[in-house]
């Protein structure tokens, strides 16, 4: 599979797939924030997403990919430190806000700060059709995320500080998107990259939530929180590996822009599957990020 990726590095083909799996990243990445929200403590939900996902990837790093090359040593230090501290500011954003006040926030600062840093990474260039673009599926998103600041009825004392941690974990968004774009270049088997990054990426959180789950009065029991976390750390790989190769094949803005109509269905998520309120002013937000993204993927 590793030659046939990067078989299509640069072609019409490459960019079609890349779009498939943007698209495919988008509702994916909905689902496991639903997933770290819904039921569990989020800290709990994390851990449990990261150990399934660490420990499915290690036997596919172990035996069925190349080693890495040793240039990737330090690449894989910042993915740890970039990552871990991404997870830390999502999940206290998740725990003092509702999931559809943080998911909007989150994801509208993460793709405006990726398409900067991939112009002075890697000298992408957006046409003017395609800013204006990323200008309609911002006010889509932003809009979401004021509509819910005036509507919101309960966990009103924690709502400014869920915005500021939203905010800061939108700007790591943007920089694991960056720096993981320039990490899976880097590599000469992109395989070998996404297997490795799952093993290493799995380490930080879950001995942080076996304690928080040792020192609960009422603990949650392990049986259905592990299957949960087993249900993430499969949807972790297709989410966070399908926009990973998306920006190796294609442009890093490009994915990342089209990557943040998740929040149209993290909105429908979270009316079907967490009771939360989605209604007419909200559906034309939601059509404005839509049609935000595809005046990017068309006007380039």
């Amino acid at each position: 599979m590793a030659e046939w990726i990067t078989s299509l590095e640069g072609t019409a083909a490459g960019h079609n797939v890349a779009l498939m799996l943007a698209i495919l990243a988008a509702f994916l990445h909905a689902v496991f924030g639903a997933l770290q929200k819904g039921r569990y403590d989020p800290w709990l939900t994390r851990g449990a997403i990261d150990i399934s996902y660490g420990i499915m990837a290690l036997p596919i790093a172990l035996f069925l990919v190349p080693w890495p090359e040793a240039e990737l040593i330090p690449i894989y230090v910042g993915v740890f430190l970039i990552h871990t501290v991404y997870k830390i500011l999502q999940a206290k954003a998740y725990t003092k806000g509702a999931y559809t006040v943080v998911y909007p926030v989150v994801r509208g600062t993460g793709p405006l700060f990726t398409v900067f840093g991939a112009y002075l990474i890697f000298g992408e260039i957006f046409s003017l059709t395609q800013w204006m673009g990323v200008l309609v599926l911002l006010m889509g998103i932003f809009g979401l995320a004021v509509y819910n600041v005036l509507y919101l009825t309960t966990a009103r004392e924690t709502l400014w500080s869920a915005l500021g941690f939203a905010f800061v974990t939108g700007l790591f968004v943007a920089l694991y998107t960056t720096y993981d774009a320039y990490g899976i270049r880097a590599a000469q088997n992109p395989m070998t990259f996404l297997a490795w990054f799952f093993v290493i990426d799995s380490v930080a959180i879950p001995p942080y939530a076996f304690y928080r789950w040792s020192k609960m009065d009422l603990r949650p029991r392990l049986g259905p929180l592990m299957v949960r976390g087993v249900i993430g750390g499969l949807v972790a790989f297709f989410s966070f590996g399908s926009v990973m190769l998306a920006t190796r094949l294609d442009k890093v803005g490009e994915a990342a822009i089209l990557r943040e109509t998740s929040t149209v269905f993290a909105a429908i998520i979270g009316w079907l599957f967490l009771k939360e309120t989605v209604g007419p002013r909200r559906m034309v937000l939601m059509a404005l990020i839509a049609l935000g993204a595809v005046i990017v993927e068309f006007g380039g």
